[in-house]
């Protein structure tokens, strides 16, 4: 069981890489008002929430310990970016707050991640 909760997390991690990513390379478009939501970002959005149902579903039936405030909290800022990411993903250019948003939450949701234990 280790080893496939291990995959998932990997698979995790490659979702966040992806989001965050994204959001880096839109970086200069977005100092000059034309960032857009690329498609990279969306699926990574999308892995992280599957491959973070998938954990939590491994880590129960394992029988350790899951925080489910933490994952709650954790889900409720991804439905957040993915609703943001989803509904914008066709804009030729996205508002300087709303792609900043994407950002600070996805680094938000990193930092939850490590630091709350």
């Amino acid at each position: 069981m280790d080893v496939l909760i291990n995959v998932f997390v990997g698979l995790h991690i490659i979702g966040i890489a992806s989001l965050l990513g994204g959001f880096l390379t839109q970086m200069k478009a977005m100092g000059s008002g034309t960032a857009r939501f690329v498609p990279a970002m969306l699926h990574g959005a999308l892995t992280m929430l599957v491959t973070g149902v998938v954990l939590v579903g491994l880590n129960q039936a394992d029988d350790q310990a899951v925080n489910n405030l933490k994952i709650g909290i954790k889900l409720a800022v991804l439905l957040v970016i993915l609703g943001l990411v989803y509904v914008k993903r066709d804009d030729e250019k996205v508002e300087k707050a709303v792609f900043g948003a994407v950002g600070g939450l996805t680094v938000a949701n990193i930092f939850i991640a490590v630091l709350w234990t």
